[in-house]
Formats: C-alpha cells, structure tokens, sequence
C-alpha cells in the first residue's frame, strides 16, 4: 500500500474544497447543503461487511441499500425489492427487485459509469459475509439458519431467493441489517481489503474521500432512485460531512457554534447544562437548539456469569439465584434515572426485552423494582443474613458508567452487599466477558433488528460469548426459545418470547438497569429530521434550511 504523505493529504483536501463543493471550511459550504457531524469514536472501515457498531453503521445507511429496510413503526418495508413471496414451508423466500437502481459511478466500471444492480450482485453481498476469508462480524447472521447447500439464488437479473434449513421468522429483520447491504462486486474484486475506504453501493450519497481520523465526505448520488411523494428524487441534502473530533467537550463546543448539525448522546459533563431532571430542555435553550428524544431498543443491564462449572464461578456468591435476585431488588433504579440520567429511559422493572418493541408487555412480564426488604429476606434464605459471611462482589465497569455502578454500590451496601467498583477499559472489559473472565460486569444490548429474538440469544445455550456472555443454560428457556422463533403467528410468537424473557428473568444472570432512549441535539434550521428506535442515521428526507 501506498505510503501517504502530508502533501498528498494537503492536494487531496484543497481538491476535494474545490472541486466538489464540499469544503473542510464551513465558508465552503455556503451555498450547498451539507449535513455535519462528528463521529468522536472515529471510523474503522465503511465496508458493511464490517459495521458492527453505530459508527460504521451510519456511513453505511448512507451508502448502501438492502433488500429490505426497517420502517418507523419498526415494520419492514421494500427497498431494493418491491415486494416478496413466502413457500407454505416457510423455508423460501422469493424475492422481486427494482429494475432501476444504479451502482454509484465509479471508476470500477467501463466509462466510469455505474451499471444496474441485479439479483447476482444480492447473492455476491450476502455470500461475502459468509466467507471465511473476509472474516465479518457479521457471519454470524446466518449461522445454522440458511441452507447449508444453495442459501442464496439468483433466478435471473430481478428475482432473487432465499433458502432457509429451517422456518426462521426473524428472517426479513435481519436482511435490513447493514450487513446485508448490496455492495459491487467489481469494486470489491478490484480493491480487496481496502474496499473499506472506497466503497461502492447503490446508495443516496457517494464516497468522495476520507482522511483518517480528519475527515469524510460524501456527495449526494444524482441517480438515486426514491423519490418522494411529489416525485422529487431523494436526498435533498448535497452531502454530508463527518468530523473526527475525539472529545466531547469539543463536539459540544462545534455544536453550539453551529459547526455541527446535531450531535447524538450527552456527555454527562453538561447535560445538566441542557436538561433538566425530567429530560426537557431547559428554557435558556429553547429556540436556539431543538432536543429530540425517542425509545431506543437498548437495554443497559449488569451481566452475571452464572455457569457453575468454571471455577470462576465456583466461587462466587453470585451463583446462588437468591443473591442474585437480592441485588435485583436493592437499588432504586427510578432514582437512579432521575438523578443520573435527566429522566432519560425508563427503569428496567420488566424482563430484559426492551420497551419500543411490539411484544414487550411489562404488565405480563415482571422484572425487579425496588425492594430492600424482599432483598434482605432473599440474602437471609441464601444464608447471608444482612450480608454476614457474604464476601465483597466486583463489578466492573467503563468510566462513563462509573456513576451508576457507585450508586448501585452504596445502596446495595444498605442491605449488606458490598460491591467494589473497578474501572477498565472497553476493549479489556469486552475481552474479559466474551471470554468468561468477568464475574459481574456493565454490558448493554442494542437491537440488530427489531425483534425480542435478537435479546432473548443472549440467554439461549447454544449461543456463545457473544451472545451469551453471562453462559446461561436453562433448557426449559431454549425449548420455549425454540418454539418461539419457528412460530410464523406473530401473536402467539409474542407469547412464547414473553414466557422465555420471564424465564430468564426470573433466573436473575442479568441485572436490567434501564430501557433506553435516543437522545439528539439539532440545529433550528435541520428538518424532516427525525430520530428512530434502531438510532440509525436517516438522511434521505432532511432539509437544512
């Protein structure tokens, strides 16, 4: 690979300035419409064969599309198919796709326009993801759900089919997922493992450049297929342009300059700045900046390690059901939310499927709510009575949630539980539970696709870690799990995923904090700009005034 310099760098910049009217100035976006944000986490790849977390999964919303997508009351709907059939096996899936939708223009194809898309480049994509040898994150996917010998088919340029080795109704969520988004094969033929920094898809914008840890820009693509109702074709935006300032603070400050659209999330540092303790934006605010909020399908949650047989485990008193349910009940989680979180979410006191999807019912399932006498009364059945003989617990925590791992500390302390925080860092935490060496330990969960399925894998005893980091094994939840997922009716399917997520829950290897909300800043002058409960980045229909 070529080795770049600064001079490259500084040609490169000036010319993406000036000739594409996208400039790294906001003086140079006077003129055109350029949506800006920062992307503090920075961006590994924008290959969707690798956007596994929201930073990569955003730029790939943008430039690529999938068979299916997610519509705002979580129902899928067409994208690159217009429609689809379903065999009375439930196992094949025919799929109908549009006959004018483009590959960007790109050097990759002759005359350096895009060609159209066909049904051969859908099987292309989802093989890929498959491939041992790309190695996405995203295989899992498919695992033990598609069949094992002809999973993807192209019947000819615009039907495509998909084959299950089992009825799998989940099936549609999870070809919205960015991992399944249609890529061109001859960009990822000519390019390789560098077809993460110049990707080519089918969707509203187009890659023009990306400076590593600068700076990345896409332009709107001109032959976008949507249109709106008006028959005016989507994006209305002429770009977007996304900064890589690692601090908050900074964000926060380019905000308020107007340097920036909308920023996602509040540091805790000046959340109080902006909100008050019921979640609304405080007075001085109004008018100068919008705050929008929406249910998110996350579930942040402390994770306990439960398999017996690790010696780990052994030796925790964490394996007795009792204590774990003892510290589910001891600490006031709407307290907690209040106080720490402005409001924003909602306590966890139903099972570990969040609120926003359509089988969460908390009045059938029922979670944990602040009791410190039942917790007391658990501690003594485990033979722990105030805590006597119960030796201190570890939590382990990143430093952003230090706050709540502290309150839930002090008030478990009240009734004998004494937890001792420590702080490391993601990528340790993350290591030590997807390898079983953390005990207790802060986690959460985000949907990849809008059904309980997705949160109820965590618990099924098939799954590893990842999913299932706290090794969890009950077979009467997998038998319920199993059920659930082959039932094609989607209310009795919501019965079972009600039972299972009871089961689980009842069980206590989990300790759900809160139901999540999506939580933005914008500008005034930012429209048609609305948040979702996936928090994907949807720019199609934004105006900036």
């Amino acid at each position: 690979m070529i080795k770049r310099t600064f001079a490259y760098y500084y040609i490169l910049t000036v010319f993406i300035c000036c000739a594409c009217c996208i400039g790294c100035k906001d003086n140079a976006d006077k003129g055109r419409k350029i949506f800006r944000y920062n992307e503090f986490a920075g961006i590994a790849s924008l290959d969707p064969a690798f956007a596994k977390n929201l930073s990569t999964m955003w730029p790939a919303h943008q430039l690529f599309n999938s068979l299916v997508e997610i519509g705002d009351s979580l129902t899928i709907k067409p994208s690159l198919a217009t429609h689809w059939t379903i065999a009375d096996d439930k196992r094949t899936y025919t799929f109908y796709l549009r006959n004018d939708v483009f590959f960007h223009d790109d050097a990759v194809f002759p005359n350096g326009k895009g060609r159209r898309m066909v049904a051969s480049d859908i099987v292309f994509s989802l093989n890929r993801i498959i491939d041992p040898k790309v190695a996405s994150p995203g295989a899992w996917i498919f695992n033990g759900k598609v069949d094992s010998l002809h999973p993807f088919t192209a019947i000819n340029d615009t039907v495509f089919q998909l084959k299950l080795a089992k009825p799998y109704q989940p099936i549609l969520g999870i070809l919205a997922m960015q991992y399944c988004s249609v890529v061109a094969p001859e960009a990822v033929q000519k390019f390789g493992v560098d077809f993460r920094s110049h990707p080519v898809g089918t969707g509203p914008f187009q890659f023009v450049a990306w400076e590593e840890g600068q700076g990345l820009v896409f332009k709107k693509n001109p032959h976008y297929f949507e249109k709106d109702s008006a028959g005016n074709r989507l994006p209305y935006l002429d770009g977007v342009k996304i900064s890589f300032k690692d601090s908050r603070a900074t964000e926060f400050l380019l905000f308020r300059q107007k340097s920036l659209d909308f920023i996602n999330e509040l540091d805790p540092s000046f959340k109080d700045e902006v909100m008050t303790k019921k979640g609304e934006l405080r007075k001085e605010w109004k008018g100068q900046i919008r705050l929008l909020t929406h249910p998110y399908l996350n579930t942040e949650y402390l994770g306990i390690l439960v398999d017996t047989a690790l010696p780990i485990v052994k030796a925790s008193p964490l394996r007795f059901k009792k204590v774990r349910q003892a510290i589910n009940y001891g600490f006031d989680r709407r307290k907690m939310i209040l106080y720490l979180r402005n409001s924003l979410g909602t306590a966890a006191e139903s099972g570990f499927v969040p609120k926003g999807l359509p089988s969460f019912n908390d009045s059938i399932v029922k979670g944990y709510s602040y009791d410190p006498e039942k917790a007391a009364r658990l501690l003594k059945e485990a033979g722990f009575p105030n805590g006597n003989g119960l030796p201190a617990i570890k939590l382990l925590t990143v430093s952003v949630y230090a706050d709540f791992a502290n309150f839930i500390a002090k008030q478990l302390e009240e009734i004998g539980v004494k937890i001792q925080v420590e702080v490391v860092q993601k990528a340790l935490l993350f290591e030590m539970t997807a390898n079983s060496r953390a005990v207790f330990f802060r986690a959460g969960w985000i949907a990849d696709y809008p059904d309980a399925e997705n949160y109820l894998s965590v618990f099924y005893s098939k799954n590893p870690a990842p999913p299932n980091y706290t090794r969890y094994k009950n077979p009467e939840f997998d038998a319920v799990f199993e059920k659930a997922i082959a039932e094609t009716n989607d209310s009795l399917r919501y019965v079972l995923y009600r039972k299972a997520d009871q089961i689980a829950i009842d069980d206590a290897p989990v300790v759900p904090l809160w139901y999540d909300k999506v939580v933005q800043l914008v500008q005034p002058n930012v429209k048609n700009f609305h948040p979702n409960a996936l928090n994907l980045l949807e720019l199609r229909h934004t105006i900036i005034e």
